[in-house]
């Protein structure tokens, strides 16, 4: 792929899990990757087995300032930013909300919500004044968008607000050819979801092993939202294992 032709992304989370897949497969794709996240060994070790080039930029999303200097050196080693993957993200403990520490609550909302807002902020900033002008805004929001776990209150509320967020960014992009599209990811298998191996609390008190999908199929899945024409969109994509205990009651 050409200089001029070349499409760039950013991927927040991109040293481990569902992060470091998706930036792999885009780099595969052709794609110019900033690889963005906390630890800055993780980020080299997915830019040594990227197939393309990247830039490894450490950064904390919930940090306005550190957002401002990623985006501003991705701009200036690539030229513009086409493509934004908010992914990076994290969770609380599995405890009852009077149990939960006020600190605990603000981690999450920071790194789910506040780190999300930073970065579309920033990347709509980009595309509305690049020429061409546009881009896509693609944010992970989880199964938990639609429905909670037991006692995953900060998890669950700020995956929520992630919809809000990616609605917010659709209308408001429209005049700039921007799209914003989000993916609802059920249990694919990276660390995070090594625990369901053992067994996880479901709605009706049991512990219960729950079946995962290969991170791949996710990488694929975000590859393909990211690759149409901003003339189109992936508005809310679910991809899930298939016998997970998603859709059904109990």
């Amino acid at each position: 792929m050409s200089e001029t032709t070349r499409k760039v992304a950013v991927v927040t989370g991109a040293g481990t899990g569902i992060g470091r897949a998706c930036a792999l497969a885009l780099a595969r794709a052709g794609y110019a990757v900033t690889l963005a996240g906390r630890r800055q060994e993780a980020l080299q070790a997915t830019a040594a087995a990227a197939d393309g080039e990247t830039l490894v930029a450490p950064c904390d999303v919930a940090d306005a300032a550190a957002v401002e200097r990623m985006f501003e050196a991705t701009v200036q080693r690539f030229g513009r930013v086409d493509v934004l993957f908010n992914n990076a993200g994290s969770g609380a403990p599995a405890v009852p909300i009077d149990e939960l520490s006020v600190e605990q609550w603000r981690a999450v909302v920071d790194a789910n919500l506040h780190g999300s807002f930073l970065c579309a902020r920033q990347a709509v900033r980009i595309m509305k004044r690049q020429t061409p002008q546009g881009g896509r805004i693609i944010n992970n929001g989880s199964i938990s968008a639609h429905a909670p776990r037991p006692n995953s209150t900060p998890y669950t509320a700020t995956k929520h607000a992630i919809t809000g967020l990616t609605k917010c960014l659709s209308l408001d992009g429209r005049p700039f050819n921007i799209a914003c599209g989000q993916i609802d990811i059920g249990n694919a298998a990276t660390e995070m979801t090594e625990r369901m191996r053992n067994g996880v609390p479901q709605a009706d008190g049991r512990i219960a092993v729950e079946p995962r999908m290969d991170v791949e199929h996710v990488a694929q899945a975000v590859v393909f939202m990211a690759g149409l024409p901003l003339e189109s969109n992936v508005q809310f994509m679910t991809i899930m294992a298939t016998n997970m205990p998603f859709v059904g009651r109990g």
